[in-house]
């Protein structure tokens, strides 16, 4: 899936001025535990989390992440912006709940890239 279809499945905006819209992504991960994302994710996974800090992109940056989904009713502060904007990570904001927006993902095709020895 494109990161451009993921705008806008999930209305979301972006708000850094480093974003592919044109970039295919293979799965999400949605977490608020960091470790839960090294131990777990993938480098060609976005991350859906609720979670505004820099350790976010840190993470997401030494798994290769591309992008990074915010979820919730605040904008993140200037400086996690400036800081995925140096780090060339593109950032989404979807007003919807982490629920919702995890369905819409998944009912639109894209995977959760579960690793294969916690497939049943």
């Amino acid at each position: 899936m494109k990161l451009g279809d993921i705008k806008d499945l999930l209305h979301a905006s972006v708000l850094t001025n480093c974003c592919d819209l044109d970039m295919d992504v293979d799965s999400a991960f949605c977490s608020d535990m960091m470790s839960n994302v090294l131990a777990y994710a993938n480098d060609k996974s976005i991350l859906i989390t609720g979670l505004y800090n820099a350790q976010v992109l840190r993470t997401a940056d030494m798994m290769g992440m591309a992008c990074v989904v915010f979820i919730g009713r605040r904008d993140p502060d200037p400086e996690i912006i400036e800081l995925a904007n140096e780090l060339e990570i593109c950032v989404m904001l979807t007003r919807s709940s982490m629920f919702t927006t995890c369905g819409l993902l998944f009912y639109n095709g894209l995977n959760g890239g579960v690793p294969s020895e916690l497939q049943r």
